[in-house]
């Protein structure tokens, strides 16, 4: 993903929006600003991506993708296909997750899944279509809908930043659920992508994270 420091003026509207329904919102808005650009290419690299970042680090989901990128040169479904055992676990790959990449390269070059098809469908289709392939889960699909797809309404709730950041917002003593955040965000309707990006940009601002 591209992370540039620069603040993303295509949130603003929406963002005004719900600081008018939200008081917590308006304030932290008011605190933070604007979330940086942040976004990622659709298809089978920005998925591969996903998947490397499932469950570490920035740091560390972007020094194994230098490695693997350093392996393959560039990441299609035949290059990953064609690396071996050896050559993934140079590149920082858990054993799960290699099984996830080579799955979902196969799911592609044998054309179980249509990458480029998903931007047709609604939010709801696509999460039942990538949810079929190993290792995808709920928090990729929604992940993958925000920054790949550009989707304007999609809470990634089981996310632990973004948890945390809905807890430092709403006051409350324990981090929400998955579940919890799901009806936290229920009333930003039709705007919580920008929420989510929000809370993000807010869990990592100073004296939150």
């Amino acid at each position: 993903m591209s992370d540039l420091k620069i603040p993303d003026e295509s949130l603003r509207p929406a963002l005004e929006a719900l600081s008018l329904k939200d008081p917590d919102m308006a304030s932290a808005y008011r605190e933070c600003g604007l979330p940086p650009v942040r976004s990622q290419d659709p298809g089978f690299d920005g998925l591969i991506r996903m998947i490397i970042s499932q469950q570490v680090s920035v740091q560390s989901a972007r020094a194994i993708l230098a490695r693997l990128l350093g392996q393959v040169g560039e990441i299609t479904p035949e290059n990953i296909l064609a690396l071996d055992d050896e050559g993934m676990k140079a590149a920082g790959l858990s054993r799960p997750k290699q099984r996830y990449a080579r799955g979902l390269a196969s799911d592609v070059s044998e054309g179980r899944l249509n990458l480029d098809q998903l931007a047709e469908l609604p939010d709801d289709d696509v999460i039942e279509n990538l949810i079929q392939v190993k290792g995808v889960g709920r928090w990729t699909c929604e992940v993958y809908l925000l920054f790949a797809l550009q989707r304007q309404d999609v809470m990634p709730a089981a996310d632990l930043a973004l948890q945390e950041g809905m807890k430092h917002l709403k006051g409350l003593k324990d981090r929400p659920s998955a579940k919890e955040m799901y009806e936290l965000s229920e009333a930003w309707r039709p705007y919580r992508s920008a929420g989510a990006r929000f809370l993000w940009h807010y869990y990592h601002h100073a004296g939150v994270a």
